[in-house]
């Protein structure tokens, strides 16, 4: 299943603009209208489908500022600093809170973003954003040895025990 970053061809840490830019080069590619064909024309209408929800989980993934337009930029450092005593506090949802408030983001935001996603346990997503991370440090073993821990993670998920704990956690939520 992929998530609605993929979906729409984009990286986990793309921002609104990146995704509403996506979104609509995909949609003129696939729209049901351009399609003759009864086939073809339904499965431009399921990926056009795909795209729209997609699209719109992105958006609220990628600017939660649009939802809360009081909540104020931070220097980077700053929120880096909240976000890590909120993580450090187990409060994982408001280390993420705080960590978007972020004016820029280099590695270091890309490595405590991969370290919520770890915590949150979406390793995939953790593993993304841990090699961006190295990419834009490639000299820091500390954020290698992260990515490593997340792909092993990630792996060990898709075992038959990891995919089981997986769906006990799932539908214990509910």
């Amino acid at each position: 299943m992929k998530t609605p970053f993929e979906e729409l061809g984009l990286r986990a840490w793309a921002d609104a603009d990146e995704v509403r830019a996506a979104y609509r080069a995909l949609v003129k590619q696939c729209h049901p209208d351009t399609v003759q064909d009864p086939a073809q024309k339904e499965a431009a209408q399921q990926r056009m489908i795909r795209l729209n929800l997609a699209y719109e989980e992105a958006l609220r993934l990628a600017a939660p500022r649009l939802h809360a337009p009081y909540v104020q930029e931070l220097p980077k450092e700053e929120a880096l600093a909240l976000a890590q005593r909120m993580l450090a506090k187990g409060s994982t949802e408001a280390a993420l809170r705080q960590l978007m408030r972020a004016k820029s983001r280099d590695a270091a935001w890309h490595c405590m973003y991969g370290r919520i996603l770890m915590s949150m346990e979406n390793y995939h997503e953790a593993h993304l954003a841990f090699r961006e991370a190295v990419r834009r440090e490639p000299e820091n073993n500390a954020y290698r040895s992260l990515a490593l821990d997340a792909a092993l993670a990630e792996k060990k998920e898709q075992t038959l025990p990891g995919r089981a704990k997986k769906w006990l956690r799932h539908f214990g939520k509910k």
